[in-house]
């Protein structure tokens, strides 16, 4: 083959290579509604082009005829095939489909026939000749009776799938209208060269049209694989997404009329199709469950019913949406019920599950709060069993202070802490040496500075364990001093925090009205008059003021 005759092949080459591409890339989707059936359209215009180019290298007019004839069995598949993809692509369904499909077989298959006995009969191609021309001899024939009536036929085949194909045009998703478009073009450019290669017409003299169609056709359906994502992308049909849905829906005219109603609602009403459509949703729907009858005139709502059936209760929500016009004009409403029967239990069973855990979880809390304060007290017990002094003090502190962080109007969530405070005021002392804790007499100044000590003792003891950091305030700073003259970090005012505050007035009355070894307690007057005195230097003013005031109801 020379640099010429490779030139005038190169067109028709890439013709098929163009074929064989996108019958690949289809090949892997043949699953998706449509594909199959157009990779046999593929199949049919990929041989075609690979049986033109074996015609024109062969030499003799046998040979020629003999491909030419397998050329008309490869357009016959695309011409079957096309109306097959068209109404798969196209969601368009027929009673009698099958047997339709094998009605479009005839004429193919007689003209099989005729193609096979056309060497002794030459009903379909006569006066057979060669053609010479420069490159490529070329065979040429009369066109019969058969000959133009099976292409009549083909065109037929071809128009009707490209009618199936322009009612998806009418469908409302621009993208969708896109890719129709861009097939019914692929499919109509090779149309138009077989027509051009009938009447004889040649874009060149030596170019045949119907092959370098193909290619642009195959060109135009390529980009719209990949524009448009054919075959990737599909339709679902409309009609059929509405008659599937598991939903009961109806939809009602502007005058209350059912105009449509699905599968599930028929089924739900227990009734035909016939029975509904056409006639008055009111009159329908007057005994009806779902109150579909209330909301004729609404333009949205949404509302819930429930219904026994057998045994058990069942729960739906409808919803209303309007229908437009073009001119945005209500033309009716569509109702939709959805069944929340299992929402509606797993939220009930979700009720029952959080009270059961809230009750576990209040039950276990209530037990671990009476472990820690079992835990407190025995520490504070312990200390007492130590300082037999201050037996029974940390009771006493502790229900008084309780006593006046209420009348101040302190949060009862907050009195879980300061009671745990109290409990602990002086556990710090625990790390006391003996021989100064329970020194008879009189301490030094240097035994003091260790007494001192113990607030700080306690934080550092309690401050790692975190249920009790809300409760140091008062083991912390119940010796600090309203003008801060207090220890271990000489607060001042309202710096203190108010439990210590409260705190620290309830333990020196209960202290200056007990016994020690070394004092004799104090009467009740005195202290009285003791904590006037040190309001406003040792304690808060406006917590020895509710203090007294308490003292005088006869609560403390």
């Amino acid at each position: 083959m020379n640099r010429a005759e490779l030139i005038r092949l190169l067109p028709y080459m890439l013709s098929f290579g163009l074929s064989v591409g996108i019958f690949l890339y289809a090949w892997p989707r043949r699953q998706v509604k449509g594909a199959g059936a157009y990779l046999w359209v593929l199949a049919g215009e990929t041989f075609w082009t690979l049986f033109y180019i074996i015609e024109l290298l062969s030499p003799t007019l046998q040979g020629k005829l003999f491909w030419d004839g397998l050329e008309w069995v490869a357009s016959g598949v695309t011409i079957v095939a096309f109306p097959v993809f068209a109404a798969r692509f196209a969601e368009r369904k027929w009673r009698k489909g099958r047997l339709l499909f094998a009605l479009s077989l005839i004429v193919p298959s007689i003209f099989i026939l005729l193609l096979s006995t056309d060497p002794a009969t030459r009903l379909f191609r006569a006066a057979p000749q060669l053609n010479p021309a420069i490159l490529f001899s070329e065979v040429e024939y009369t066109l019969t009776p058969a000959t133009l009536g099976y292409s009549l036929y083909g065109y037929l085949m071809v128009l009707t799938g490209i009618g199936i194909l322009f009612n998806r045009l009418l469908k409302p998703h621009t993208f969708f209208r896109a890719q129709v478009l861009t097939i019914i073009a692929g499919i109509l450019i090779p149309i138009l060269g077989t027509a051009l290669a009938l009447v004889g017409v040649q874009i060149l003299p030596w170019l045949n049209p119907l092959p370098i169609t193909i290619a642009i056709g195959n060109l135009v359906i390529a980009w719209g694989l990949f524009r448009f994502r054919i075959f990737e992308i599909v339709p679902v049909g409309r009609d059929k997404v509405f008659e599937e849905m598991a939903d009961p829906v109806v939809i009602l005219d502007n005058k209350h009329i059912i105009v449509d109603i699905n599968r599930a609602m028929l089924d739900l009403m227990g009734a035909a199709a016939s029975e509904v459509i056409g006639r008055s949703a009111k009159d329908i729907f007057a005994d009806f469950p779902i109150p579909i009858k209330m909301y004729t005139d609404v333009s949205y709502a949404r509302a819930e019913a429930s219904f026994p059936v057998g045994n058990r209760m069942v729960f739906y929500e409808l919803s209303i949406w309007p229908l437009y016009n073009q001119v945005h004009e209500i033309t009716g409403r569509v109702y939709i019920s959805h069944d929340i029967t299992a929402m509606k239990e797993l939220e009930k069973d979700l009720r029952n599950l959080n009270q059961v855990l809230e009750q576990r979880v209040d039950a276990r809390t209530h037990e671990l709060a009476e472990a820690y304060d079992t835990t407190l007290e025995g520490w504070a017990r312990t200390l007492e069993l130590r300082d037999k002094e201050t037996e029974g003090h940390s009771r006493r502190v502790t229900e008084t202070t309780l006593t006046v962080a209420r009348a101040l109007d302190i949060p009862e969530e907050d009195l879980v802490h300061i009671r745990r405070g109290a409990i602990l005021h002086d556990i710090g002392k625990m790390a006391i040496p003996d021989d100064v804790l329970l020194k008879d007499g009189q301490l030094t100044e240097t035994e003091m500075e260790t007494i001192r000590q113990h607030p700080a003792i306690a934080y550092e003891f309690l401050e790692r364990i975190s249920f009790l950091k809300k409760a140091l305030d008062i083991p912390y700073c119940h010796h600090e001093k309203w003008d801060g003259s207090g220890y271990p970090r000489g607060l001042k005012g309202r710096a203190i925090p108010l439990a210590a505050r409260i705190f620290a007035v309830v333990d020196v009355w209960d202290a200056i009205q007990s016994e020690r070894p070394y004092k004799k307690a104090w009467s009740r007057q005195d202290a009285i008059k003791h904590l006037h005195e040190q309001s406003g230097k040792y304690f808060d003013p406006q917590v020895v003021d509710r203090f007294l005031n308490l003292v005088e109801e006869g609560k403390i």
